[in-house]
């Protein structure tokens, strides 16, 4: 029953009150780089829960006979490697994305979330625990992605998905996009609004 709460938390805690984006305040800068638009938005968390699942398994399983003294030169090949698959993935399915995200796929190798999640999870646990640990903190990373980009398209383009959503009524009626949220700084903005609003309803956060 312990394996099974803890596995639990190990899942579920990335969602909300132990979430790396806006509780570690890690991977903040794909952040603002990715999510003018919600569809790379959406790839790039699909792209990094991949990524992430796999290294924290790989690692765990290979954990014992990594010598300590190259064991993050090992972690970066591994994460390397996966986002080569996954970026040859995208090139040949989804390429119009690819070239949107442009190199911030390949920025995935030294994303803060996975080599922290490598570094502190995975050479110390199991593979279905690394797994799970994986699973949540990338979910919990693309959930901030989908929220930060869902108001920016929105309010700044007037589309979601790349479709229209408020009606041209509207715009006869005088509505005008917001241009500034389609820049970085409004990304940033956005995120701090997260913030504010997860701390003032998690007492943790508060002390």
């Amino acid at each position: 029953m312990a394996e099974k709460v803890s596995n639990k938390k190990v899942l579920f805690n990335p969602l909300s009150k132990d979430n790396p984006v806006i509780v570690q305040i890690l991977g903040i800068c794909s952040a603002l780089a990715v999510t003018a638009k919600l569809e790379p938005a959406i790839v790039m968390g699909l792209s990094v829960i991949a990524v992430l699942a796999l290294a924290n398994v790989i690692l765990s399983l290979i954990r014992n006979t990594i010598p300590t003294n190259i064991r993050i030169i090992v972690q970066l090949v591994v994460v390397a490697g996966l986002v080569v698959i996954v970026n040859q993935l995208l090139l040949a399915y989804a390429y119009n994305v690819s070239k949107q995200l442009s190199v911030f796929i390949g920025l995935i190798i030294t994303n803060c979330i996975l080599m922290g999640r490598l570094e502190a999870f995975a050479m110390s646990n199991k593979p279905w625990p690394s797994f799970l640990d994986g699973i949540g903190n990338g979910l919990g990373y693309t959930i901030i992605l989908i929220i930060v980009a869902f108001f920016r398209e929105l309010l700044g383009c007037g589309t979601l998905l790349g479709i229209q959503v408020i009606p041209e009524c509207f715009y006869q009626h005088g509505y005008q996009n917001n241009g500034l949220m389609i820049l970085p700084p409004m990304a940033l903005i956005v995120v701090a609004c997260i913030i504010w609003v997860q701390h003032s309803f998690n007492k943790d956060l508060q002390e």
